[in-house]
């Protein structure tokens, strides 16, 4: 025999056959089911699995339980406890109330499971070979060898369409929804369509939870743990689950299918796929991919592990602080010396308003002022190194153009003082800078397992005593003559001695 005469594995295949001689299923001594009738379904790669008619079954049932699970091609499978004398076996019993059209020939019936089941007396009954099977093709193939590649979530989804279809599959539009770890963005949305064969990305809010379009979907049911949804768009007779289903019917799609794509962390995210083939999706194609859900979610997972980490470093030390740590700047010491302005924010009076304000009311000036600064610096090229407290630390830096590093920091400072002065949260209140320029460490400080990234030189500690200095002294910014260099609207106040400092300042003060 050659190599070419070897037979080739088969695809994922599901059968259910009546078994007509009497099968008893016992737990230890207890007879839990006496039938006649019971059916038996020949899953690739799944022991076979007996079902019994639920009048047959001689025990008590408890109410159906919170567990729900999902096949592709049975359905949303519902479990109940069995109630035994002394003894309660937990969702020890499962069924398909409404099986999808490859398995009706199990709906109604129920399953035990192994803890349950102990003993399944078949009789005279003959079972098929169990169907192992060895699945493999373009798609397994792709998975194992090259998706590996691909350098991110978009460029992959479209890969995987493709090998879907170079498998046989007749997808039409396959969209993943990964939920993510961003304080604006609720999760991404790829969308990928054989018409165009392109990828569209939606990054929906958290608003997207009260979205009547999200909330009556499947996304909602499937993200919420209820299990899978199957729905034959061809069947016109069919009604419709979600108003989604009608859209899709509307675009000519025959079958649907949404299934969950579990996280290691226990998020729970979606795969749908949709085609217009007049037959709609075979057990072939959705075992196929059932089987390769678990691979494919763990790429998904790279590709949202690496974004959320993106995300969360930006979100608290900024995002060039960020890029440099998810780059590899993590060790103590790790940085680089650059020339930059430095600004130090505070808020005026916030002793005293904390005192006399409520709480919320409090928190919710302080995020207030806190936004507008971050946005202004964002704005102006400078970056927001940290919020400490009612205060904010930014850099700009200079690389070869130090006036325009200066220029932009003072351009930014007049604004978060005009911006809080009418905004009509932060209007109760003002606030004072201090703006200096000079060589920092822009990198990691700190113990051996707790690290901060930041600035740290005498430009740093001068704009903070400068911001002190302005408080007392009424200026709402104060700056170096570095700082002040060429800029107009800007009051010489000469030297000066601050805290902590060892040599005067020469200190310039804007009143706006």
């Amino acid at each position: 025999m050659s190599l070419d005469d070897l037979p080739k594995p088969s695809g994922y295949s599901i059968d259910v056959e009546p078994l007509t001689r009497p099968v008893r299923i016992w737990h230890n001594d207890v007879l839990l089911a006496d039938t006649s009738r019971a059916r038996a379904m020949y899953e690739t790669r799944l022991p076979t699995a007996i079902y019994v008619p639920r009048e047959d079954i001689l025990v008590d049932l408890g109410p159906q339980t919170g567990l729900q699970t999902f096949c592709p091609f049975k359905g949303t499978a519902s479990y109940h406890d069995v109630l035994l004398d002394g003894e309660t076996i937990e969702n020890g019993v499962w069924s398909y109330v409404s099986a999808l059209p490859e398995s009706k020939a199990i709906q109604g019936y129920v399953g035990f499971m192994p803890n349950a089941a102990t003993r399944v007396e078949l009789g005279e009954n003959q079972l098929q070979t169990e169907r192992d099977g060895n699945i493999t093709g373009p798609l397994v193939d792709w998975l194992m060898r090259e998706a590996g590649t691909l350098p991110d979530p978009e460029a992959f989804t479209r890969a995987l369409a493709t090998k879907m279809r170079e498998n046989g599959i007749a997808v039409s539009r396959l969209a993943v929804l990964i939920w993510s770890l961003h304080p604006m963005i609720a999760g991404k949305n790829y969308i990928w369509r054989a018409d165009t064969d392109d990828v569209q990305t939606f990054a929906p809010s958290y608003d997207i939870h009260s979205y009547p379009g999200f909330v009556n979907s499947p996304l909602q049911h499937v993200s919420k743990g209820l299990g899978g949804v199957r729905q034959r768009l061809g069947d016109t007779d069919e009604a419709s689950r979600f108003p989604i289903m009608d859209d899709l019917r509307a675009e000519g799609a025959t079958d649907y299918v949404a299934m969950p794509l579990p996280f290691s962390d226990g998020r729970t995210n979606v795969l749908t796929l949709t085609t217009n083939h007049p037959d709609g999706f075979t057990t072939e194609n959705l075992g196929l991919v059932f089987e390769c859900a678990t691979v494919i979610s763990r790429y998904y997972e790279v590709f949202m592990q690496r974004e959320n980490a993106q995300a969360l470093l930006e979100t608290y030390v900024g995002k060039r602080s960020g890029a440099r740590v998810l780059g590899g700047e993590i060790r103590r010491g790790d940085g680089d010396e650059i020339d930059a302005a430095i600004m130090f924010c505070d808020l005026r009076g916030s002793t005293r308003l904390e005192q006399e304000l409520p709480r919320d009311e409090y928190i919710a000036l302080l995020n207030a002022f806190l936004d507008i600064t971050s946005t202004i610096v964002d704005a102006h090229g400078g970056e927001v190194l940290k919020f400490i407290g009612d205060a904010v630390l930014a850099v700009f830096p200079a690389g070869e153009d130090a006036a325009t590093a200066c220029a932009s920091a003072l351009e930014a400072a007049r604004e978060v003082v005009a911006k809080v002065a009418e905004d009509e949260v932060t209007a109760q209140t003002s606030c004072a800078i201090g703006i200096a320029f000079g060589r920092v460490t822009y990198g990691n400080i700190g113990s051996s397992t707790r690290l901060d990234f930041t600035v740290i030189g005498l430009a740093a500690n001068v704009a903070a005593r400068l911001c002190d200095a302005g408080k007392r002294q009424g200026h709402a910014i104060m700056v170096t003559d570095e700082v002040a260099a060429g800029q107009t609207g800007l009051s010489d106040l000469g030297p000066l001695e601050l805290r902590g400092v060892s040599t005067a300042v020469h200190a310039f003060g804007d009143m706006s």
